[in-house]
């Protein structure tokens, strides 16, 4: 079976064969075609081969492939029609006007189209283009301007029952804050999600909000200690979600919904340092005959788009602090992806003018091709059976390289100075992206970059091709914006002008295809009202008396789908990259414990800094099932116990919400559940004094009869010193453990006057250094964040006598667990109940009943691990490998200050945290870009590159995913340009003369095997028998910390350790297990080249899975050539740094960084 993308999608393997070809060519017209092709063995039925290629092939992006050689790869361009125009359309019969605009598969509602209908008539007089009705089609989308959310409310009933006078009162409430507000807008979702905000500003709560009319993302102004100095620094997050593109093609929608949500706080020029992932799936172990039709099945799309958004994560080197999916049979109707970033730049980068007549915009970045046509307005659709096979065009494929480079641009201040405004090219394209910029447009398709030809003016128009940015700035500063755009290898082209005539105009082939009035477009379409009534939900039953013994109760529950371990999701997102986390998703010796939320370093360029981000979630299907209002409540209050719970002060937290929800319709009751979710957040940060300063609606979750659970996600936001930070597990034994319960009252509300009076307790304890570790309690109740806290370091636990069994199990929103040292227990107050305590013994006793830890851990495992398996060992031969080799000196002049060339290809992702090692360990380190878009910038990279070898010490090639890790493996882009002869001329010099010395982690170390230059210490052509790095036994990418022990002293970069010594270190990557003839294992073993092997517990060489990731013949993570100075290595050590990764145990600091430089002095 042959598969390949369709015509138009982009291709990751294809830009990358393209990209190498050139080089070694000298040749920039280039053609690729690339199929995957499958070989089935056994006995296959012509049945079996077709349930095959369903599984396979997505009619979205892919078809089969024909396994007969092309007669030519060049593709037939067809020369596109000129814009067609709807003759006719302004005097269309209402019936005629219907039938056109589901002929057409408007998004806009019948009310929508008549109203352009009316303003063609009468105010353009004449009728419209094709483009001009998509265009306003997509303006007008639910996804572009929020139309659900807009629409009036004109009366809301609350229907009798229990908690009838809750809901008015909170009702009241929302009236009240309007009328302190002086609200002029009507009642509507927007207005009741945005209402606490206008409030709080106004009693003066929110100090430190970042306003402006440029809204790119939640914007908050903090103070960031730099080398014990305070910078003005402004923070940004954002939440987006990709649900539609996700349920239909998993891969490219979950990737460019990270992809999505990074553009738009990088379009207020900050930089992007870590994300959060938070999904619903129906459950992805449902067997594939099960799947209803129309559907993908569930475990392809949860796996597919996990791949898909760590992929993109990991190739623009984006930290995933923390993934958490969430399974309801309700997201089978269709699939929540939510990606939530956080971001910043110094606040002195950020300047926004208001374009003037004469500014010119410009488009930065991708190419623009049918990937992405009409994606907003399909996102504002309900998913039907036919959405598998008519939507191909709505999903972008995302280029992560491509933004990498967009990313490092904007992060330099003169640069950043220049913009005035910036919109990123997200839902709409360019209509959209550039319209939005000013009153006044003139757009010049003709201008806009293609992929390739055959577009028309409408496709032009609306692509919504990914990694593009339409900036403003002033005429003046053009050349010098190309010219620091160059540097980063980066395209820049004028593609609109700021005018003054209250209109926004496109041209295509000379003539106008869009000429609309800024007025009418802002009018975001006819006006729409509804009513609400919201619904009396259930008395909650207590669902936790049952007659099963303690050990039976706990493992049944620690096994549940949404309470086990999801540590195998979470492995394939590298969260170290950008050496700024503070957490890592799973902690303690035996890494197990996951964290409450991410923690990361605010990313300075230069010096140091304790400060630090916090973001967690909230969200819980089940009660916003039971009661939106609740879950509205609920998950404002789980979000912030878990900043609470982190070491964060709840007083200084800042919201962001995600609503998900059915298609409303006209349905009262529907509407309904949207009202009474926001109604019940409203009341949760009323209460608090805490707002909500941003958000994302996404009402279209609805296939046939079936709809997404009530969806309401608060992302809680603060800052912190990392010195503050708790984590989950349990230090160690003879502790205590002690609840600060927060209780309900008798409408099932949580008592608010507790609950600050609790977390402000906890912050004072924190300061005070008092609290060892703290837990929220969630699903599971307090038995399943107990057994969490031990897992970690696999303390026990043993429960007073006095706990009721049954309390142990119950869901206790915002209440949380710390440990503390018992002489600390006077300090807590009456809030503070003792449950227990920590002992030494790896088990849970309650009474006279136990557990042991090993088997829960176990049963936690077992759950997803058919899905996402942790872990997969290998068989073959192992020894700990001690070598009494030493490394030789250096033998040239000496020098104070060694100079680090560190190159830098599409896809390098440490080229910053490899920098800074170098320079804090005192050598001068210099990043160059390889440009490659034209004949004469690969000529150019290339003099540059091979002079900067000829003047450095060092070479250190950075890890990241060069090209993708295209075409199929990891380094073959770089070594593709280290082959060239001048570059390998200056790389022997550098060895053979001068004594120098060369590097590689990760991406780095793969690219060194490729060349040759490891294992044998020069560039040499490799054969079938030669080494290699290759695909991970486990077959996918792993990131986690692993135990790595010193080999062999051979080396230089090893100077300052010694010979046994254990280091723990982060890995990353798709491609890390090493393999070799046995020969030349044995020669490498003999000549002290294995430098560092992957160790158990014990110290002692392993091909456990658990230790040894990727599976690495002998255990090798590290290799050196046979005189040392080539050092490779899987382990990151450059993202090594203070108040990192506080809950993973072990000795991180190898020295190699001031052991190269040392080497020199």
């Amino acid at each position: 079976i042959a598969t390949e993308f369709l015509p138009g999608q982009y291709d990751q393997r294809v830009d990358s064969s393209i990209q190498c070809i050139q080089i070694l060519l000298d040749e920039m017209d280039i053609i690729v075609k690339s199929a995957k092709v499958y070989l089935l063995e056994g006995s296959v039925s012509e049945k079996d081969v077709d349930k095959i290629k369903e599984y396979l092939i997505n009619p979205i992006d892919s078809r089969e492939a024909s396994l007969e050689i092309p007669m030519s790869l060049e593709d037939e361009i067809e020369e596109p029609q000129d814009i067609e125009i709807m003759h006719g359309f302004i005097k269309l019969s209402s019936d005629d006007l219907e039938k056109f605009r589901l002929e057409m598969s408007f998004s806009m509602s019948f009310d929508d189209l008549e109203l352009v209908q009316k303003y063609f008539l009468d105010n353009e007089k004449r009728d419209p283009t094709i483009t001009e009705l998509k265009v306003i089609d997509t303006y007008w989308s639910d996804h572009c301007r929020h139309t659900t959310f807009l629409t009036e409310i004109e009366d809301i009933k609350i229907d009798e029952g229990k908690y009838k006078h809750l809901f008015q009162s909170a009702l009241d409430e929302y009236l009240a804050s309007r009328e302190f507000v002086s609200a002029k807008k009507a009642i509507s979702l927007m207005d009741l999600a945005t209402i606490n905000t206008k409030q709080c500003i106004k009693m003066g709560l929110l100090h430190n909000i970042d306003l402006s009319e440029e809204i790119n993302a939640c914007s908050i102004e903090i103070d960031v200690d730099v080398d014990n100095k305070i910078e003005k620094w402004l923070l940004m997050f954002k939440n987006e979600t990709h649900n539609h593109p996700t349920e239909i093609e998993p891969f490219g929608g979950a990737a460019t919904c990270l992809g999505g949500a990074i553009r738009d706080p990088l379009s207020g020029r900050s930089y992007v340092y870590q994300a959060m992932r938070v999904t619903g799936s129906g459950d992805p172990r449902q067997a594939i005959e099960d799947t209803l039709d129309g559907k993908l099945p569930q475990r392809k799309i949860t796996k597919e788009a996990a791949r898909g958004y760590s992929s993109y994560g990991n190739q623009i080197g984006v930290a995933t602090g923390q993934v958490t999916e969430i399974y309801h049979l309700g997201y089978i109707a269709k699939r929540m992806e939510v990606g939530a970033v956080i971001a910043a730049t110094p606040k002195e980068n950020v300047v926004r003018e208001k374009p003037q007549p004469g500014d010119i915009v410009l488009l930065v970045g991708g190419k623009t091709g049918r990937d992405g046509i009409g994606g907003a307005i399909g996102s504002s659709k309900s998913h039907t059976e036919e959405s598998l096979y008519k939507s191909g065009a709505e999903v972008q494929k995302g280029n992560a390289p491509e933004e990498r480079k967009i990313q490092r641009l904007f992060r330099e201040p003169e640069l950043a100075k220049m913009i005035k405004r910036c919109n990123d090219f997200g839902a709409g394209g360019v209509s959209v992206a550039i319209g939005e910029l000013a009153n006044s447009i003139e757009i010049n398709l003709d201008a806009v970059p293609r992929k390739y030809e055959g577009l028309d003016g409408t496709e032009l128009a609306i692509s919504e091709s990914q990694e593009r940015m339409a900036v403003v700035i002033d005429p003046i500063n053009f050349e010098r914006f190309k010219e620091l755009a160059h540097i980063e290898n980066l395209e820049v082209t004028n593609v609109a002008d700021i005018i003054d005539t209250g209109r926004l105009t496109m041209c295509w082939r000379g003539s106008k295809i869009l000429d609309i009035s800024r007025a009418f477009l802002e009018t975001n379409g006819a006006k729409q009202k509804t009513k609400v009534i919201m619904a009396s939900p259930k008395e909650q039953q207590d669902n936790n008396l049952d007659d099963s013994n303690f050990k039976e109760k706990i493992t049944d529950s620690i096994g549940a789908l949404n309470i086990c371990s999801q540590q195998g999701l979470n492995i394939l997102f590298d969260n170290t990259v950008g050496a700024g986390t503070v957490l890592m998703p799973f902690g303690g010796k035996y890494k197990l414990t996951p964290i409450e939320g991410m923690v990361a370093k605010i990313p300075v360029l230069k010096g140091d800094t304790n400060t630090c981000s916090l973001m967690s979630f909230g969200f819980d299907p089940e009660i916003c099932e039971w009661s939106p209002f609740h879950g509205g409540v609920n998950s404002i209050v789980q979000s912030v116990s878990k900043i609470v719970a982190l070491g964060g002060d709840y007083t200084n937290i800042r919201l962001s919400m995600q609503e998900y929800f059915e298609k409303l319709g006209n349905n009262e009751r529907t509407w309904g559940k949207p009202f009474s979710a926001l109604l019940g957040a409203y009341k949760a940060q009323s209460e608090l004094g805490l707002a909500a300063i941003g958000g994302k609606d996404s009402m279209s979750g609805t296939f046939k009869d079936i709809s997404v659970p009530p969806t309401i996600i608060a992302f809680a936001v603060a800052t912190e010193n990392t010195e503050n930070i708790l984590s989950p597990e349990f230090k160690k034994a003879s502790t205590e453990a002690y609840l600060a319960e927060i209780l309900t009252d008798k409408d099932d509300m949580p008592d608010f006057d507790t609950i600050r009076e609790i977390y402000s307790k906890i912050k004072e304890l924190v300061d005070k250094k008092v609290i060892l570790s703290a837990k929220t309690i969630e699903n599971g109740g307090i038995a399943a964040a107990i057994s969490k806290m031990c897992f970690g370091n696999k303390i026990g636990f043993e429960f007073e006598d006095n706990i009721d069994k049954g309390k142990l199990f119950k869901k206790s929103i915002g209440s949380i667990i710390i440990e503390i040292e018992p002489t600390n227990a006077s300090l807590l107050g009456v809030n503070f109940i003792k449950i227990g305590k920590t002992i030494k013994d790896a088990r849970i006793v309650y009474k006279d009943e136990f557990v042991d830890l090993d088997e829960m851990i176990n049963i936690w495992q077992k759950t997803l691990n058919d899905v996402f398996p942790l872990k997969l060992d290998v068989k073959g031969d192992i020894e700990t490998i001690t070598s009494g080799v030493s490394a030789k000196p250096y033998r040239g002049i000496k020098i104070a200050k060694p100079k680090v060339f560190i190159p830098v290809f599409p896809g390098t992702n440490s080229e910053y945290d490899s920098k800074r090692a170098f320079v804090n360990a005192g050598a001068t380190s210099n990043v160059s870009i390889f440009k490659n878009k034209s004949s004469l910038d690969i000529k150019d990279s290339i003099k540059v590159w091979s002079n900067e070898i000829k003047n450095s010490q060092i070479l250190m090639i950075p890890g990241g995913s060069s090209a993708g890790d295209e075409p199929d493996g990891a380094g073959k882009l770089i070594a593709t340009v280290f082959r060239n002869p001048y570059i390998a001329e200056a790389i022997d010099d550098l060895l053979n003369n001068r004594d120098g010395l060369i590097l590689g982690i990760g991406n780095g170390f793969q690219a060194l095997i490729k060349l040759g230059l490891l294992p044998y210490g020069e560039i040499r052509d490799l054969g079938i028998e030669d080494p290699t790095l290759t695909f991970n036994q486990i077959g996918r990418y792993v990131s986690n910390f692993v135990d790595t022990r010193i080999s062999s002293k051979l080396s230089p970069w090893l100077s300052n350790v010694e010979l046994g010594e254990i280091y723990t270190l982060p890995v990353s990557h798709g491609e890390g297990r090493f393999v070799c003839n046995q020969g030349l294992l044995e020669e490498l073993i003999k000549n002290g080249q294995i430098a560092t092997q992957y160790v158990d517990l014990s110290g002692e060489a392993s091909l456990d899975g658990s230790f040894n990731p990727n599976g690495s013949m002998f255990a090798v993570e590290g290799l050196t050539s046979k005189d040392g100075r080539i050092f490779g290595k899987m382990g990151h050590s450059e993202r090594i740094g203070k108040g990192l990764y506080k809950n993973i145990p072990g000795e991180k600091d190898q020295g190699i960084f001031n052991a190269g430089v040392n080497y020199f002095k």
